[in-house]
């Protein structure tokens, strides 16, 4: 079977400059605008930690978001091929970065989710470690990666 290749891409324009560019680390702003196809548009900024907006998204959310998206995302593929029906999904997705490291430790990853009555629970929990391998996100970084799933039946 012949590979099949997606392509994406974005721009990202860097809106920090206070007027004289960048002359020392605490002389110009870390915001920065991300738009893609279609019109989408993202407002970006550093971790308030390094000197960031907390307003704006920061690379090291957006990494969490990928991931969480992506999990979610096969997990209800997985879910609607196999029979269980999900009725909401949502997930509270953590991440520990260790600047000594300079890189994320750890992600933790705790969907929750409700399925029909006639929906087997037990299925539905196994399809998480399924997703989980299929996640492109996941399989594209080194990052420890946890999954505490939670499944409840409908009322």
């Amino acid at each position: 079977m012949a590979d099949i290749l997606h392509h994406y891409g974005i721009s990202l324009s860097w809106t920090g400059n206070l007027g004289q560019g960048t002359p020392s680390y605490r002389e110009y702003a870390r915001e920065y605008d991300i738009s893609g196809e279609h019109g989408k548009f993202l407002k970006g900024s550093a971790d308030p930690k390094f000197l960031g907006k907390k307003e704006c998204w920061n690379p090291e959310e957006l990494l969490i978001a990928s991931l969480s998206a992506c999990h979610q995302l096969w997990y209800l593929h997985l879910c609607a091929e196999a029979g269980v029906s999900v009725l909401q999904y949502r997930d509270q997705a953590k991440g520990i970065m260790s600047e000594k490291e300079g890189r994320f430790v750890e992600m933790t990853l705790q969907p929750h989710s409700v399925i029909s009555k006639e929906s087997d629970e037990s299925l539905a929990i196994s399809l998480h470690r399924l997703a989980h391998e299929k996640c492109y996100i996941a399989n594209s970084t080194n990052i420890k990666i946890k999954i505490n799933a939670r499944v409840e039946l409908a009322s």
